[in-house]
């Protein structure tokens, strides 16, 4: 029972199809209610022009065939008679009181002060609801003397030809409903076919993640295509990622892995504890590089990643976070025998950030001097405010790089030509994708001294600082 339900729920058609039939109907309601009424109006209309016309005949009646003033009870039963009911009148003389008809019918003071025309108004008589005609007219036995001649009649009359006017038109306007449901039905079925050529377009695909384009889609579901050409382009650059991925585990992985076999061989080949040594030497260092190469792909795939997400950010003070992550590295670059430094103000210097990712970029910002600076060298980590940024910069004494290789520094497998060290070219990438993910710019100079590498990462100050 649940599942039917759920599946009607979720028809686009019987949505429409009820998003519709409920202002139809609505609109039979209304529709019923301003025939009513009009019928009601033109009723009501009928009826006075009638009512005027007894009342005006009582009065000619009176006038040629009643000299006395008086009405013959024939004529009374006509005058009161109604099949399901009855009917008023009265004649009141301005000097003899009532004359004729039922004491209690007695037009209000002050009906006929604009004239002698029939005047109608609406009465209340033995908890009937009455509209009545009143007329003055003179005295045919006194032509001092005013009479007032007053016909009245119940509504029920009136209400009822208005009910069967409204029982008449309903029928006509039901099937008028009907009609135009049926031709919205087929007009929502019309226009939902509309969407099987897309439909059948996307089943027929396998591996094909094209955009699907705006030409023959309907305007009112360009928001929905477009939506899934956006989750396409996703889905491709996360795809590209992950071949890219793996296509640079292949060759940065291809030379390790070759080594440890080679130097593996050797060991097997040699009964030479010397020999052995240095093979197990060497495949000690292999892993070493193929543990660091991965682990800088993989921080790479990561910073690739993020420039397609969304992501988190908090508010980070550099000059509390900068030190805190230099002097982690401290042993290391002991270790290493290189002076390793910091240099900021004391002030706070506001970021919107990661945590975690500055924390990769400085690692590999230091990483990279630590490898590449040499022993017995200067390296210095600072902060400093500029005009609308905060710069990070991390800058050693050591050879540096020469001119004409600066502007492709941050290249994926990029290694300076010459250099011993050995790396697999993807820590300033790194630093690279973080930077851009962070919206700040990356310089890369030589060093105040002329020596060395300085790199500059130029970040916008936090909102509202």
């Amino acid at each position: 029972m649940s599942l039917r339900w759920s599946s009607a729920r979720q028809s686009l058609r019987r949505r429409l199809l009820t998003t519709l039939l409920v202002p139809l109907t609505a609109l039979l309601l209304l529709n019923s209610l301003i025939t009513y009424i009009g019928a009601l109006i033109y009723a009501n209309h009928v009826h006075d022009v009638n009512l005027v016309d007894d009342t005006l005949t009582l009065v000619q009646m009176m006038a040629s065939k009643s000299p006395d003033g008086r009405v013959s009870p024939q004529a009374q039963f006509l005058l009161e008679y109604e099949p399901e009911g009855r009917n008023y009148f009265s004649v009141f003389s301005a000097s003899h009181g009532l004359i004729a008809g039922n004491p209690s019918l007695k037009p209000p003071g002050g009906l006929f002060i604009n004239g002698t025309a029939p005047q109608l108004y609406n009465v209340q008589i033995e908890r009937h609801a009455l509209r009545a005609a009143s007329i003055q007219m003179s005295n045919p036995r006194e032509p001092s003397d005013q009479l007032e001649v007053t016909v009245a009649e119940t509504l029920r009359d009136r209400r009822l030809e208005a009910r069967q006017i409204l029982l008449l038109s309903i029928p006509a306007q039901a099937l008028l409903i009907i009609a135009a449901f049926l031709l919205v039905w087929l007009g929502v079925s019309t226009g939902l076919r509309q969407l099987e050529p897309l439909t059948n377009q996307l089943a027929n695909r396998e591996h094909d993640l094209a955009p699907i384009g705006d030409a023959e889609v309907p305007v009112e579901i360009l928001p929905l295509t477009r939506t899934i050409d956006g989750l396409f382009a996703r889905l491709r650059g996360m795809l590209a990622l992950h071949e890219r991925f793996i296509a640079d585990a292949a060759h940065q992985l291809r030379t390790p892995l070759a080594g440890l076999s080679v130097h593996a061989e050797r060991a097997q080949a040699s009964n030479d504890p010397a020999t052995i040594k240095d093979a197990l030497d060497h495949i000690q260092r292999l892993i070493r590089r193929a543990n660091r190469t991965s682990s800088q792909l993989l921080a790479l795939t990561r910073a690739q990643t993020a420039e397609h997400e969304a992501g988190d950010t908090e508010r980070l003070d550099l000059a509390l976070l900068i030190p805190e992550l230099v002097g982690q590295r401290v042993h290391e670059a002991l270790a290493a025998d290189i002076d390793l430094g910091y240099d900021g103000p004391a002030g706070p210097l506001w970021i919107d950030g990661d945590r975690h990712r500055l924390q990769e970029m400085l690692d590999n910002l230091i990483d990279n001097g630590l490898r590449y600076a040499g022993r017995g060298s200067l390296m210095t980590v600072s902060l400093e405010r500029e005009s609308n940024a905060i710069c990070l910069a991390v800058e050693d004494n050591g050879p540096g790089v020469p001119h004409a290789w600066i502007e492709r520094l941050g290249e994926r497998f990029f290694r300076v030509p010459g250099s011993e060290e050995q790396g697999s070219g993807l820590g300033l990438a790194i630093v690279q994708r973080i930077a851009e993910w962070h919206n700040a710019r990356v310089r890369y100079r030589s060093g105040s001294s002329g020596r060395g590498l300085r790199v500059e990462i130029a970040f916008p100050q936090a909102r509202d600082t």
